[in-house]
């Protein structure tokens, strides 16, 4: 039997550099699978979409190794290639909220394992003003901590780091007031954070985007927070949103396939916990089944 080729792309530096004690038993892993590896460390920010992009014809799977953000480079790349292949992820980052949600083991050597024996899955993607991001883009409370962490804290701190830093910044909270337009209709209101996602959960939060989510239904689940009148209704508020326990006088939440936010000041955005540039005008659409992900055989 011909061996298949496989390009793995690892980010050296996520999650604790949990991937350095474990790179020779992964790649042990993928070659009695008969694959035929070749390895790429990456080297800077968005070195993992050039690489992709520009790949060799003949690699039959691209691999990665990293948290969301290695992910999220890595589904770019192929979003914007001529030729699409399955993608194979085993996370090494700090909170890997998409591997959860995909059912992928968080532990690295079992989720290797569960790459080579899996499953092909077709799964959504967005597509926020041209770039991609795989299950989460967001503006308002909070968002910029994970990219403006440093490196080195989450290597020590792990999820706590978000949590510090997060904590560390509530007497910062401002609005922003946007006019959000839907297929379905159209809200005007100050909010202090919102997101789109297409996730099981976020930051580490199980459920926070809500139940009976589906990561191949051709919609994103949208929450919208509003500013509210004191800090103890912040409070509440806090734990509503953690919780999910919507209420409609402090937030929205719906499901849309498609979603353009628009302001007057520019406001600065995230993708899957990365820098997503400061926009006035951010246009949002989901492509059903865009990319394909191995994920265990007993996925549902």
């Amino acid at each position: 039997m011909s061996k298949k080729n496989m390009l793995f792309v690892y980010n050296p530096k996520a999650g604790k550099e949990r991937i350095r004690s474990n790179l020779l038993d992964i790649i042990d892993i993928f070659s009695k699978a008969d694959y035929e590896v070749t390895v790429y460390p990456t080297q800077e920010s968005g070195d993992a979409i050039e690489v992709v992009r520009n790949r060799d014809s003949r690699y039959d799977i691209v691999t990665c190794s990293g948290g969301d953000g290695t992910l999220d480079e890595v589904v770019n790349g192929m979003w914007k290639s001529e030729k699409r292949i399955p993608i194979g992820y085993v996370p090494a980052g700090s909170t890997n909220d998409f591997a959860m949600s995909l059912g992928i083991p968080s532990a690295m050597h079992a989720s290797a394992e569960a790459l080579v024996n899996g499953k092909e899955y077709a799964c959504d993607i967005g597509v926020m003003n041209e770039d991609t991001f795989v299950y989460i883009a967001a503006f308002g409370l909070f968002t910029d901590v994970s990219y403006l962490t440093k490196q080195d804290i989450k290597n020590v701190l792990g999820h706590m780091a978000y949590i510090i830093e997060g904590a560390r910044r509530l007497s910062e909270i401002r609005s922003y007031h946007m006019k959000v337009t839907t297929d379905e209709g159209v809200i005007e209101d100050d909010f202090v954070f919102g997101m789109v996602t297409n996730s099981m959960s976020v930051g580490g939060f199980k459920d926070i985007t809500g139940k009976h989510i589906k990561l191949d239904d051709g919609v994103f689940e949208v929450t919208l927070v509003k500013l509210p009148d004191n800090m103890l209704d912040m409070s509440n508020l806090m734990a509503a949103f953690i919780n999910r326990d919507i209420n409609t006088e402090l937030m929205y939440c719906f499901k849309t396939k498609h979603i353009i936010f628009e302001s007057k000041e520019s406001i600065a955005w995230t993708r899957d916990g990365e820098f997503g540039g400061e926009h006035k005008y951010v246009d949002i659409r989901n492509e059903n089944k865009a990319v394909t992900i191995m994920v265990p055989k007993d996925k549902k």
